[in-house]
This record gives C-alpha cells, sequence and structure tokens, in this order.
C-alpha cells in the first residue's frame, strides 16, 4: 500500500505557489515570475516515490475578473479545490500578512484538511517570521509551515504533514506512471517558457496582454522545430516586444530555447512572431483556440 492523493495550492498572484511545486517536483513544471497572472491553466505536478504518489494541482493566483480570461482562471481555482484531499493555502511573508490571514479564512474548509504555508522565509529575519506566526494563532488550519521553496527549507517537513491525510491504495493503481511529472505536453510547455522569458523582459503593463500561439511543433529523432506567435492587444506593445533591430524578441527566443533545450534534452529551433489581437482576453473563440476553456471543470 501506499499514500496517494490531490493536493490543491490557492494563494495571491506571485505568493509563491509555482516555485514551490517546481521545488516540491525538482523539475520545471510551472512557469514563474515576478509579475501577476503568470499561472493561467491549472498544472499538475507529480511527485512519486516508492511510498507515495502526491499529485499537487498549481492554480491560477486569486485576482479580480476583468474579463474572459480572469474569470476562466478564477473558474480554475475553484475547480481545482473541490475534491482534494488536502488544500495548501501560500502566504508571502515577505509583505503584510494581514491580507493572507483574511485570504486564508475565506479558503478555510472543515471538509478538506487544510495547511497554511509562510512562503519566501528566506527573505525576512527570524524575529519578523516568529512576529508574523503569531497573527496566526486563531486560523483553524491543520498546520502552518514556514518555508522557502528557493532555499527548499522545511520542504521534508511539509510533505510529512501531506502524507498524514492522503488516503492509502494499492501500488499497482497509482493515479499516474512513476515516470510522468506533469500533465502537460512538451508542446504546451513550450509555449509556457516562451511567455515565462516575455514575462521577465516587458514592460510592467504588457505581460497581462501577452499570450503564445504555437503554430508549429514538429519532433524528430534529435530535433524539434517550433513556431510561435506572441500575441499582443496594441500595435505600440508589438513595438516593444519586438524591440530595436529585433533584439528584445531575439533575446526572448534565445532565452526560451534554451530553457526549452533543458526540458526535452533535445535540440530546438524556435521561430518566434509578434501579433496583434485586439482585447483577445474577451474573445472567447480565440481563448479556446490557444488553450484556455473550461469545458473540463
Amino acid at each position: 500500500m501506499i499514500k496517494c492523493g490531490f493536493v490543491g495550492i490557492v494563494g495571491r498572484p506571485n505568493s509563491g505557489k509555482s516555485t514551490l511545486v517546481n521545488a516540491l517536483v525538482n523539475e520545471k513544471v510551472s512557469i514563474v515570475s515576478p509579475k501577476a497572472q503568470t499561472t493561467r491553466n491549472n498544472i499538475l505536478g507529480i511527485m512519486n516515490d516508492k511510498a507515495y504518489q502526491i499529485v499537487l494541482i498549481d492554480t491560477p493566483g486569486v485576482t479580480k475578473i476583468n474579463n474572459r480570461l480572469d474569470e476562466y482562471m478564477q473558474k480554475n481555482v475553484s475547480g481545482a479545490i473541490t475534491d482534494v484531499d488536502v488544500l495548501l493555502i501560500t502566504i508571502d511573508s515577505s509583505k503584510d500578512v494581514i491580507d493572507g490571514i483574511e485570504f486564508a479564512r475565506k479558503y478555510i474548509n472543515h471538509g478538506i484538511h487544510t495547511i497554511i504555508l509562510l512562503t519566501k522565509i528566506d527573505l525576512i529575519s527570524k524575529e519578523q517570521l516568529f512576529q508574523k506566526l503569531t497573527l496566526f494563532n486563531n486560523i483553524e488550519a491543520d498546520a502552518i509551515i514556514p518555508i522557502s521553496s528557493v532555499k527548499k527549507l522545511n520542504l521534508d517537513e511539509l510533505v510529512k504533514e501531506i502524507l498524514k491525510y492522503l488516503p492509502e491504495i494499492e501500488d499497482n493503481k497509482r493515479y499516474f506512471d512513476q515516470d510522468i511529472y506533469t500533465d502537460k505536453s512538451v508542446r504546451f510547455i513550450a509555449s509556457e517558457i516562451i511567455r515565462e522569458k516575455s514575462l521577465y523582459y516587458l514592460d510592467k503593463e504588457i505581460p497581462h496582454g501577452i499570450a503564445v500561439e504555437i503554430t508549429k511543433f514538429v519532433e524528430e529523432d534529435n530535433l524539434i522545430t517550433i513556431d510561435a506567435n506572441i500575441i499582443c492587444e496594441k500595435d505600440s506593445h508589438k513595438a516593444i516586444i519586438i524591440g530595436k533591430g529585433g533584439k528584445m524578441l531575439k533575446k526572448i527566443g534565445h532565452e526560451a530555447r534554451v530553457s526549452i533545450q533543458k526540458v526535452v534534452q533535445n535540440k530546438v529551433v524556435l521561430n518566434l512572431w509578434v501579433k496583434v489581437k485586439e482585447n483577445w482576453r474577451d474573445r472567447e473563440s480565440f481563448l479556446t483556440e490557444i488553450g484556455y476553456n473550461n469545458d473540463d471543470l
């Protein structure tokens, strides 16, 4: 018998959900950036061990709904926490945690085991951490664990706590094969990495209006060829993404190609273009076309 189950992760944007998943799985499952709305889809990160299989569900950051894309992301959050065995609530300890406490109260469900994680503790002192932990005295969670995903502090303790609440099943009834670490295809991961690099290098007002559309994905024995469009909403944004003499687009393309090659362990040819689609975040047909829909929720 092994421990096996689903663990949902919710939190405000940039509270450390995706970094945590990548650290626990020890693979690049979710893209990471310092900007909001980095994660748009529910992404599974699968931890495999002889004694357990933990299926982590990385969700979009909880935020206000301003368009169809925001609506899609928040439905993802709701769908991800409906039938999980354990819910992790991430709260950025380097910021004011009062909002995090109120956020946690909204998501604590007495029918689901809940663990609150104070993330990014490597960015604050021990004294600051102690002061913030005392503010959680009246929170009715199963556990409160301070962690750093970057430094991998207390992650072993987190796994032990999660395993307390997972059901036992027969080893041959694992939800996923033991060599699988995510439910997403290489094509999806490639598109996300391109968006990740765009988020890192572009101005603050642009990333929310960026999507990536893969138009060609051909896998051969020693080569993967990818053609992709970076979608933006304005001609002025297109000019910024391309950059003077095409420098910005080349930089994004180079960084994305290197990262994709590390994931696929193969040579990659990546061709990028920039296209303008006004108000694409409110165009349902296009959202579905590039993989944003809620039909499976």
